[in-house]
């Protein structure tokens, strides 16, 4: 990953307290040769995925089809997950999105945009709307609506 990218996402994971620590976890992603080997990469990646989740975790997919989610919105969920004192897996696919069993998997699905992100980038994004909900929650001054 591009330098700017890791300080992006460190600089949001460390303002977030203990209570709501921000933990990235990569899995290797598979070579693509040949446009076959699409769906087993993507099958691959699902398995690697799906068994870096801790047991009994929230699982939240990140799919252009799932729920867009406002600000408010997503203090919400994010007080609720809090609340239910389980641990909340992000699922982030690679360029080719996640696989069938990663989404089946989810509780549930979150958009974040009908806009196309770079994959790198969607992980300092993921961690600044996770630190402004949080902020918005204990009425930091960091988000101002």
């Amino acid at each position: 990953m591009p330098g700017w990218i890791a300080q992006g996402f460190d600089e949001y994971a460390k303002r977030m307290p203990r209570e709501c620590r921000l933990e990235l976890l990569e899995i290797e992603p598979v070579p693509r040769k040949r446009a076959q080997d699409h769906q087993r990469a993507l099958d691959i990646e699902a398995e690697r995925l799906l068994a870096a989740v801790p047991k009994r975790a929230h699982c939240v997919a990140l799919a252009i089809n799932g729920q867009s989610w406002s600000t408010v919105q997503l203090a919400q969920r994010l007080n609720s997950w809090m609340a239910s004192g389980h641990d909340v897996a992000l699922l982030v696919g690679g360029a080719d999105g996640l696989a069938p069993a990663c989404l089946t998997h989810a509780s549930e699905q979150w958009s974040l945009s009908p806009l196309t992100f770079p994959h790198p980038l969607v992980r300092v994004i993921l961690a600044e709307q996770l630190y402004r909900a949080w902020s918005l929650l204990h009425g930091h001054p960091y988000h101002r609506q």
